[in-house]
């Protein structure tokens, strides 16, 4: 780590050298000579420690110490703070057998007057208190092996060891993982080309196997280029070959087809069916509009006068072969439609784009005489079916391995979907749960509210619960959780009971004023309320929070309608303008940051400016299979009505693509300028019920997309990003 903050120093200073930012420079130059954490560098610690020592600074040494306490101790879980306590212990102790070594039995005595009242109720000091009073304190038994070099030596290696992993374990800020992110970056990026080529290659495999494996009919001359015959050729042709038919013989019929079967001797007066099986091609409309044989003119056979004793037998061989000719002729027609067809169908298979020539190459598809750029393909989709009710939150945690899901009923399904799908942990609590979160570090960690007033914290590895705080009795409903980042610190939306349900029947009344609630941060590691934002005009409830990436800004949308965005350095509100009219269901910042959008309960999915307090970028209009309330059909004309209360849209990695709720699955959208309006490039479907909240998880140019609807099903859908 003190490579990293040395080299990002460096850039900072060359960046500000850059733009001509002298007086800045000084300022940093200054700060970074005065800077207690010695660039995070753990020798120079060490060194200023035992130069406090050395200059038997006690005053200092305990600024120093108290220091490094408030700004990195204090910040681990309570399992550490014991081994904090007993290096402060020999810290002291070092200080003190220093003062004993150089004989200044004055610094010893001010020692023990500054720290009596801290130490003597500490039962490890109680014998360290007559040590200024003992003749020869390192030949005491009690005292002696903390003159030795091996001891120092031990407590200095100690104190050097878990400073380097506390440094090394402490969340750093984006810009100090610059390097290791690029090359991470680079890994992936070589990897999922590589994927791509083998995607490809795959594809290009399979085409040809299939192309091999395809039954090309060997047509008669007559019907090989019959593509590029009209219906004129077409009754010219026929009408040739039936002029030759002047001599009844069997092999005649043979020969006029011989891709079919022979016809037999007895055959059934009538037209029969085809012998083409595919069903694509059959078309019995067009099959009534053909010329029957009656409508064909064909020349009749003429037959001789015969001996009284064989004219029986030839009559009757005549008389086969007059209706053996007639149901040929009643088939003919739509024998020859159909090869024909046949051609074309097989000439435009034949004619279409090899798509492995290129990897770079985007499916196109036709729409209204236009082409249209699909930036997606869907590679598969599969359905997560444990919950037996409507879904309220669906959410991949940060490393995109696990999806913890609630439904209605208060159960909460914790799995995984990478080799296999399969259910980690089920949580149940008696209490009813209304809202989710995972914690950024460490990632096994899951934030559950409650309707009665708790959060609590699971472990979704050792499939427990760690803690359980009490928020508040007079707002009990904790509608929305947000982790910080940094993994320090949680923001908490409670609400009072009077705040509606998140499924009703279709007849229930809406709350017509907002609903009471408050907006609270707490510390992840205490297990402490930190403050209570304040809510301006008034406390209200708050539907939906996030942070941005560094969790420095955070965005809220409330019941009354209002965005708020807080300065989470200072604590305070900064901004806050009337967004919607209505509630606002969900809220995200967009992939720059520089905008915010918002679903509400208007039907509105707006685009706001941050740095211009409610002027709009953009504005679209979406359906109410969109935006909700999402309302579910039964037996009897029973219909169950569902508020929002997840996520209602995702977007991608790069933000130019938005993934919004449906009737039957999920739609991804192109965000183009507010004029242009919303471009839908895919719809995932697979639902048969509304899906009610979505999650996007984008790693590269693969993504996983979870749309969750009312009747507890889950679709998973996998998609590659193609790149133009």
């Amino acid at each position: 780590m003190a490579s990293a903050v040395e080299r990002t120093d460096d850039l900072v200073r060359e960046y500000l050298i850059y733009r001509g930012f002298t007086s800045t420079l000084k300022h940093l130059d200054s700060e970074i000579k005065a800077d207690k954490e010695k660039g995070f560098r753990v020798d120079k610690i060490i060194d200023q420690l035992q130069q406090l020592i050395q200059s038997f600074d006690l005053t200092g040494l305990k600024e120093y110490w108290a220091y490094l306490d408030r700004r990195l101790f204090s910040r681990l879980e309570d399992v550490y703070r014991p081994t904090v306590n007993k290096l402060r212990t020999s810290l002291y102790r070092f200080y003190l057998i220093h003062t004993v070594q150089m004989k200044n039995l004055e610094k010893t005595q001010e020692f023990f007057l500054k720290q009596v009242l801290e130490l003597q109720a500490q039962p490890e000091w109680r014998d360290w208190f007559a040590l200024p009073f003992i003749p020869a304190p390192e030949q005491n038994p009690s005292f002696s092996p903390y003159f030795s070099r091996q001891w120092a030596d031990t407590f200095l290696v100690s104190l050097h060891n878990f400073l380097s992993v506390l440094f090394q374990s402490s969340p750093q800020p984006v810009l100090l993982s610059f390097d290791s992110e690029v090359q991470r970056i680079k890994t992936v990026q070589e990897e999922n080309e590589e994927l791509r080529q083998m995607l490809f290659a795959l594809q290009g495999e399979w085409r040809q196997k299939k192309d091999e494996e395809m039954v090309h009919h060997k047509l008669a001359p007559y019907v090989q280029h019959m593509d590029r015959l009209g219906d004129t050729e077409l009754d010219l042709v026929s009408s040739q070959r039936n002029v030759n038919m002047t001599t009844p013989s069997r092999n005649f019929f043979s020969t006029f087809l011989p891709q079919t079967r022979r016809a037999p001797g007895k055959l059934a007066p009538g037209p029969q069916s085809s012998p083409w099986k595919d069903p694509a091609v059959t078309q019995s409309a067009k099959a009534k509009d053909l010329p029957s044989a009656k409508d064909l003119k064909m020349p009749t056979v003429s037959t001789a006068t015969v001996d009284l004793t064989t004219g029986h037998s030839r009559q009757r061989r005549q008389h086969d072969h007059e209706k053996e000719r007639k149901e040929l002729l009643s088939r003919l027609p739509q024998q020859v439609y159909l090869e024909r067809f046949c051609v074309l169908l097989y000439a435009q298979t034949e004619a279409l784009p090899d798509q492995t020539d290129s990897t770079n190459q985007t499916r196109v598809c036709e729409v209204g005489g236009a082409s249209v750029e699909q930036p997606f393909i869907k590679l598969s989709q599969e359905e997560y079916a444990e919950h037996h009710s409507s879904i309220m939150h669906c959410k991949v945690d940060c490393s995109g391995r696990r999806v913890a899901s609630l439904d209605v009923d208060g159960v909460v399904k914790v799995w995984a979907f990478n080799p296999v799908m399969q259910t980690k942990a089920t949580i149940m609590s008696k209490s009813p749960l209304l809202s989710l979160e995972w914690a950024a570090k460490p990632d096994r960690l899951l934030l559950l509210g409650s309707g009665v007033g708790t959060v609590k914290l699971y472990d979704t590895e050792a499939k427990k619960s760690l803690y359980e705080m009490s928020i508040d009795d007079v707002h009990p409903r904790i509608l929305s959780l947000a982790c910080s980042p940094s993994g320090t610190s949680f923001v908490c939306a409670a609400a009072a009971q009077a705040a509606h349900s998140g499924v009703a029947t279709e007849g229930d009344a809406r709350v017509s004023a907002p609903v009471s609630g408050q907006l609270l941060l707490w510390d992840t590691k205490t297990v402490k309320q930190q403050l209570q934002f304040a809510l301006e005009p008034g406390p209200v409830a708050i539907n939906c929070t996030g942070f941005n990436h560094n969790g420095n800004l955070l965005v809220t949308g409330a019941a009354d309608g209002m965005i708020r965005l807080f300065d989470m350095q200072r604590y305070e509100s900064a901004l806050s303008w009337k967004a919607h009219d209505g509630e606002v269901y969900s809220v995200e910042f967009s992939y720059d940051e520089n905008t915010v959008f918002s679903i509400g309960e208007d039907g509105k999915f707006v685009q706001w400016n941050i740095h211009r307090c409610g002027v709009k970028q953009s504005e679209y209009s979406l359906s109410q299979d969109a935006v909700g309330p999402f309302v579910l059909s039964g037996y009897s004309g029973y219909k169950q009505v569902q508020v929002p209360r997840g996520r209602l849209f995702a977007f991608d990695s790069e933000g130019q693509h938005v993934l919004t709720c449906s009737s039957s699955g999920g739609v991804i959208y192109r965000l183009n300028k507010a004029d242009a309006g919303l471009e839908s490039v895919l719809s995932l479907g697979g639902h048969k019920a509304p899906v009610v909240t979505v999650d996007w998880c984008s790693a590269m140019d693969c993504g996983t997309c979870l749309t969750a609807s009312m009747d507890g099903k889950i679709k998973l859908s996998t998609l590659l990003a193609q790149k133009p």
